[in-house]
């Protein structure tokens, strides 16, 4: 049997070492020995000897809390095997992180990590409940994060003399270290008038950078979360 979907670009290749690769744009492998943590739902291949178990409220430190403000479930995968995660086809990234570093993401774009990196939900500081009442994930230590973006991220560096304002549905993350507040854009005249629909945003300031999504959060994916 012949046909391009056989190519070297769409045909699978034995990991060579635990941990997470990319397998395309559009998905993450993780060659498991061990455990390690996925966004619920995510994993859409595996072979080898995995289980997979939902982690509702979670236990111990790092999954001391399973859900996100985004109301995003985890699981965590143990055993020996290869699994793939993919959401909705949304491009996937990895980030490698440092001892010392520290990254905030909205929980939406999480789709897997290593068990060596710390975890924990916060309330975004400064923004309430007209900001969403935005909960992010917050990770720090060592290991690989993988990250999922609707449409192909926008990185903005963000310094002392110039901070960052950003639409609280479009952003996916920032460096933790970012001071965060609610900036309001419109006037209350404007505002009464019909405004402009872009009301309020998250403003960081600081050293650092913010990423975010070329796309604001669709209603109806807001309310399946």
């Amino acid at each position: 049997m012949k046909s391009d979907l056989f190519s070297s670009e769409n045909m699978v290749q034995p990991a060579t070492a635990p941990g997470m690769t990319l397998q395309n744009t559009k998905s993450i492998k993780y060659a498991v020995n061990g455990e390690m943590h996925a966004r619920q739902g995510s994993m859409i291949a595996f072979r080898g000897n995995l289980q997979f178990e939902r982690k509702g409220q979670g236990l111990g430190g790092m999954l001391k809390r399973a859900v996100t403000g985004e109301g995003l479930p985890l699981m965590a995968v143990r055993g020996q095997g290869e699994a793939w995660f993919a959401h909705e086809a949304a491009n996937c990234f990895i980030v490698d992180m440092e001892q010392g570093d520290v990254l905030t993401v909205n929980g939406r774009n999480v789709l897997c990590f290593d068990p060596t990196l710390a975890y924990e939900i916060k309330t975004v500081k400064g923004a309430g409940i007209t900001g969403g009442g935005l909960f992010n994930s917050v990770f720090s230590g060592y290991g690989k994060l993988g990250l999922i973006c609707e449409g192909h991220p926008i990185v903005i560096p963000v310094t002392a003399q110039q901070p960052v304002y950003v639409d609280t549905d479009a952003v996916v993350g920032w460096s933790a270290q970012l001071s965060t507040s609610l900036h309001r854009s419109q006037s209350i005249g404007s505002m009464i008038r019909g405004g402009s629909g872009e009301a309020v945003q998250l403003m960081l300031q600081g050293e650092g950078f913010v990423i975010v999504r070329p796309s604001e959060l669709k209603p109806e994916k807001a309310s399946a979360n």
